[in-house]
């Protein structure tokens, strides 16, 4: 959260966040992702790098998939949610549906 308020104070254009939610417990997750929705909804672009596929799925307009650095998928991102395919690969067996 310090981080994100460090960077907001400098007024940027695009706010670029590397593994946001990494070791956090999961309501701080909430929170984070909470707070980069309404960032992102007062005008902010943002560029998240995350692994934590079905956060950033939820909160994202437009995702890209990277394995091994090379883009394996794209696409909007509620869309990319719902495939079956990104599922299985991404959310595992017991992911279920969204």
């Amino acid at each position: 959260m310090l981080a994100i308020a460090r960077a907001m104070m400098t007024k940027p254009s695009l706010l670029m966040l590397d593994e946001p939610s990494l070791g956090l417990a999961p309501q701080m997750v909430s929170l984070i992702l909470g707070l980069l929705a309404e960032i992102h909804r007062a005008g902010l672009m943002i560029l998240l790098v995350e692994q934590n596929v079905q956060a950033a799925l939820a909160v994202a307009g437009r995702a890209y998939i990277l394995e091994s650095g090379r883009i394996v998928g794209e696409g909007n991102a509620r869309a990319l949610l719902n495939d079956p395919g990104v599922r299985r690969a991404y959310l595992g067996p017991l992911a279920g549906a969204p």
